[in-house]
């Protein structure tokens, strides 16, 4: 939810969300939380006019449809009840796509019948399982039992091959072993990364008091660009050996990109309101002062050999930007419009 309290067509509101007024957006994001696709939701009109043979899907396979247009084939795609239904599952099937999720009893009434007894399943403990298939056997619907039933229905999953895990006993007030299909497992491992991204962009929420959707609509995207920005580097700097203390923070990441924005929009100021001084020129000229140019960004200042030095004919010398000089040169940096006696500005 994208939270929004003012007038807006496409507002919504969810009770049940930590933001429950606010504009929908559906996510398409991958275990690490890195997202692919979004949509905002304007309708099921609308979603319908975005999805081919909409016929016969309710909103959440609509969605799917439309989020996993951009994805190759073969990938795995897991979602929240919501999203599944058997119609879209099989959709999904015929372009190569196969989903896992949780689901509700009222959707797979027939593989509900076939299943053993929330009482049955409750005697036996906890850890039972119980899997039945379509007659294609393309699909396959897995009711668990844990604290309470859990029904899945996967096109790549099932019971086979199980595994243990600690959760967490009531009445014995310790942990103990349960038995866990692998459908849990694989939905357990990647499901999380929308609630991710979600979770970074809640830390540092850029907030303004505003009643036009269209500036919370550009700060929430911006929130989400620099987050996804954030993971996508992290992410390579960890596959790349760095240690973890190397990788910024969240929020001294966002800090130097808008240390970056900052430098160069000033840059592009300057050299509007004072162009270089041509050959021969006085910088006294029209009795302006020579404005004292901030040192460039590091990302600007290591742009290898962009550096060159320029000599710069004016009346009197500049005072060198290099830290501890107190001396003065006619040399500048062609990129970075710097004042120093070298022959690359770093």
């Amino acid at each position: 939810m994208i939270p929004f309290t003012g007038a807006c067509p496409c507002r919504q509101y969810l009770p049940m969300k930590p933001n429950p007024v606010g504009i929908k957006n559906f996510v398409c994001a991958t275990t690490d939380g890195i997202v692919l696709d979004f949509d905002l939701y304007q309708g099921s009109a609308a979603l319908r006019e975005q999805v081919e043979e909409p016929e016969g899907l309710g909103l959440g396979s609509l969605v799917m449809a439309r989020l996993c247009q951009t994805l190759h084939r073969g990938t795995k795609v897991y979602c929240d009840r919501l999203f599944t239904r058997i119609q879209g599952a099989e959709q999904m099937l015929k372009k190569e796509l196969y989903m896992t999720g949780t689901v509700m009893k009222n959707r797979v009434t027939a593989a509900v019948q076939k299943l053993p007894a929330d009482k049955i399943m409750q005697n036996a403990g906890r850890g039972t399982s119980k899997e039945v298939s379509t007659e294609d056997g393309q699909l396959c619907v897995v009711k668990w039992f844990d604290n309470k039933p859990v029904l899945m229905i996967s096109a790549v999953h099932g019971t086979q091959p199980e595994d243990t895990c600690r959760r967490w006993d009531r009445k014995q007030k310790k942990y103990v072993s349960v038995s866990r299909p692998s459908i849990v497992r694989e939905y357990n491992l990647k499901m999380g990364g929308v609630d991710l991204t979600d979770r970074m962009i809640s830390y540092y929420r850029m907030s303004s008091r505003t009643k036009k959707w269209t500036m919370r609509m550009l700060m929430h995207f911006t929130d989400l660009a620099l987050a996804n920005s954030w993971l996508l580097y992290r992410k390579d700097l960890t596959t790349c050996g760095a240690s973890r203390k190397s990788i910024m923070q969240f929020l001294e990441f966002r800090m130097e990109v808008a240390r970056t924005f900052l430098v160069q929009h000033h840059s592009q100021e300057d050299d509007a309101d004072f162009p270089e001084l041509s050959e021969g020129e006085d910088d006294s000229l029209q009795g302006k002062k020579r404005p004292v140019m901030a040192v460039p960004h590091v990302s600007v200042r290591r742009r290898a050999n962009a550096h060159l030095p320029e000599m710069i004919s004016m009346k009197n010398a500049a005072r060198c930007r290099a830290a501890g000089c107190t001396g003065r040169t006619r040399v500048r940096c062609v990129t970075c419009k710097v004042f120093k006696p070298s022959a690359t500005v770093t």
